[in-house]
């Protein structure tokens, strides 16, 4: 069984720029893609700030990453995936954007090429469906920041082969994760478990029962966790947790998915967590301050 040979990712984001960064340091050529050079500029950039505190940390070796930007090309043409054994799309949480991606690659790309949808809550048979390929499909969840976190799920849909599945736990496998099966079902095995925490933490603070730091103290110290829940929802991005804490509830309909007020507020006034400087903390200042949301 082996893995791949070229590699394409579709969308050149934090997610996506990461997949392709640890594609390449484990040895496989890889393809970036994403619309606009300014995108892909920035992922390049994000690339070698992340190999290079890597070798300051003695985590690579100069050779290692050296020979990991190598293997890396950035583009703005689909057509560069003709040649790709495996693509994986890391773009927009919804499914009407990647289906019609995934119609045009599969136009593309060689009829042996399998699909892999890194979606953190959206059906991958819904997407396999798009294509003439569902054999060839296969859900790989990477967790953020991708190059430090040691996990991917996954997941077959109905239609998956068991080769497609076995290649694509071998390819996991080969870049240092772990790899975990997971039902084709909303949110998967993490998220499944992890959205009613976070959204039950957001409400706890909307009730009063503590303040910010109070809720993320008595997770990380109380309950051993490396994080609080507050803490940890800034890292995901509010908007990711509003996206699927709205899929699995509009699946579900079962209260410990449905977003809190306060989360919709908070998304609706653009804080969305780190990435934005600001959520349940402003992050402007060091150490991160809790943000006053009485």
């Amino acid at each position: 069984m082996t893995a791949f040979g070229q590699v394409g990712v579709v969308g050149a984001g934090l997610m996506g720029g990461g997949i392709a960064q640890v594609s390449a340091v484990a040895g496989y050529a890889t393809i970036v893609r994403d619309v606009n050079d300014d995108l892909l500029a920035r992922a390049r950039r994000t690339i070698e700030q992340s190999l290079t505190k890597f070798v300051e940390k003695q985590k690579l070796t100069a050779e290692v990453a050296a020979a990991a930007r190598g293997r890396l090309s950035f583009t703005t043409d689909l057509l560069a995936f003709r040649s790709t054994d495996l693509v994986i799309e890391a773009v927009t949480e919804d499914l009407e954007i990647k289906n019609r991606l995934w119609a045009e690659l599969d136009q593309i790309c060689p009829l042996a090429a399998v699909f892999a949808s890194n979606t953190s809550s959206l059906p991958i048979g819904a997407q396999a469906a798009a294509t003439t390929r569902p054999d060839r499909f296969v859900g790989l969840h990477f967790f953020s920041p991708v190059p430090l976190m040691p996990l991917v799920e996954v997941i077959r849909a109905a239609g998956t082969s068991d080769e497609t599945f076995d290649r694509a736990t071998t390819w996991v496998r080969s870049l240092g994760k772990e790899a975990i099966a997971a039902k084709d079902t909303p949110g998967f095995i993490v998220n499944r478990l992890l959205i009613p925490y976070l959204m039950d933490a957001i409400r706890a603070l909307e009730h009063g029962v503590g303040r910010v730091t109070d809720l993320d103290l008595g997770m990380k110290l109380g309950a051993g966790h490396p994080m609080g829940p507050l803490t940890l929802a800034d890292m995901v991005g509010l908007d990711v947790c509003l996206r699927v804490a709205d899929i699995m509830f509009a699946e579900f309909r079962e209260p410990q998915y449905a977003p809190p007020r306060l989360l919709r507020q908070l998304v609706g006034d653009g804080l969305l967590g780190r990435k934005t400087g600001r959520g349940f903390y402003d992050y402007s200042v060091n150490p991160p301050t809790p943000m006053d949301l009485a």
